[in-house]
């Protein structure tokens, strides 16, 4: 039986010590988050097991109570492993994300008495109950809610973009291919969902390197690097320096300055498509690049963020450069937003008659 099962989960088992092994050499998670990756490998690697020992049994022939207790298993833990993927790539995800997971655990094992959702006739042959299907309903909306919270929480980047789709087909395979080709994908779906997640987490890896820390944005290098890339495209850059920060950490702590930063980030990301990146350019500067818009799209853009930015209890000065015809370089454009986001932002503080070093 061991031997059968490594044989038919080989590949499972290398991509498992390779992700551990990655997770313990790259100390790239916080605590929480790392802790979180290890469960979900563990779980998606237990999971084979009980797939395995399912359909062993099945073709012994017999063992029908043991075989619907472990389809009770299998049914429960694929939503439940998606949530847990929901609860570790997302921060401060609360714990209520399992909720309908543990709901559709109950059903499921209430079916193994009742037959509402599987049962087994003596010839050990799958019927569906009434409620058959949910167990992929339940899973298609958690892979639907984890790829729009992937996506909207991104930078809406290609390098970005491309693992959120790599893993949104590796879940749709989860959810539409059992109808196709039945038990032979379940005893390949740990496989896929594990490669998934451990492609998805390279790439992740990759793209610290130029993501801050803090809010998710692009950093200053990456900001260096892009505006490089055809730099003619870029019409125009977008600065902004939030307001208040300095006060607010010397009055509440540099915690509540962070999160005040992780506020108007999520603003900021709310209005941006694929043709504007926004970097953070150290403190509280923040520079968005636009590319290919013109002189009424930036400025909707920045009204778009004012009004979002509205919606807060904090504020920021906005200034902008549109090059236009001109012939002027990206650090030309740089200096001349920069200064006319400090000519607003001076015009804040002396209307509300502050010193301006108490930012």
């Amino acid at each position: 039986m061991i031997h059968a099962y490594i044989l038919q989960n080989w590949a499972l088992i290398l991509i498992t010590v390779a992700f551990l092994i990655s997770l313990k050499v790259t100390g790239h998670q916080d605590k929480w988050s790392g802790k979180r990756m290890y469960f979900l490998v563990g779980g998606v690697f237990i999971l084979s097991i009980v797939v395995f020992a399912e359909f062993y049994l099945a073709d012994k022939g017999g063992f029908l109570t043991v075989r619907t207790v472990l389809m009770a298993v299998r049914y429960s833990a694929t939503p439940l492993i998606v949530a847990m993927i929901i609860y570790t790539l997302k921060k401060k995800m609360r714990w209520n994300i399992f909720v309908p997971a543990l709901m559709l655990a109950v059903i499921n094992f209430i079916s193994i008495f009742t037959g509402i959702v599987f049962s087994l006739t003596e010839d050990g042959t799958l019927q569906r109950g009434p409620l058959g299907y949910l167990p992929y309903i339940v899973a298609g909306l958690y892979g639907v809610s984890l790829i729009y919270s992937l996506y909207k929480n991104s930078n809406k980047l290609y390098t970005e973009i491309v693992p959120i789709v790599y893993l949104a087909l590796a879940f749709a395979s989860g959810v539409f291919l059992p109808f196709l080709f039945g038990r032979n994908y379940a005893t390949i779906f740990c496989t896929t969902i594990i490669i998934a997640l451990f492609i998805y987490y390279v790439f992740s890896i990759h793209q610290l390197s130029k993501k801050d820390p803090l809010t998710g944005t692009l950093n200053l290098q990456a900001f260096y690097d892009d505006s490089t890339v055809n730099p003619n495209e870029i019409t125009a850059l977008i600065s902004i320096d939030m307001n208040g920060l300095k006060e607010i950490n010397d009055t509440f702590g540099h915690a509540a300055g962070d999160e005040a930063l992780i506020t108007l980030t999520a603003c900021f990301k709310r209005v941006l498509n694929q043709k504007q990146s926004i970097y953070r350019m150290g403190g509280d500067e923040f520079v968005i690049i636009c590319r290919n818009l013109s002189q009424d799209a930036v400025s909707d853009l920045i009204s778009r963020i004012q009004s979002e930015t509205a919606k807060t209890k904090y504020s920021s000065a906005v200034g902008y450069c549109f090059r236009g015809n001109r012939n002027i370089s990206i650090s030309e454009m740089l200096k001349e937003s920069d200064m006319n986001m400090y000519a607003e932002k001076a015009k804040y503080y002396s209307d509300i008659r502050k010193d301006r070093r108490r930012r």
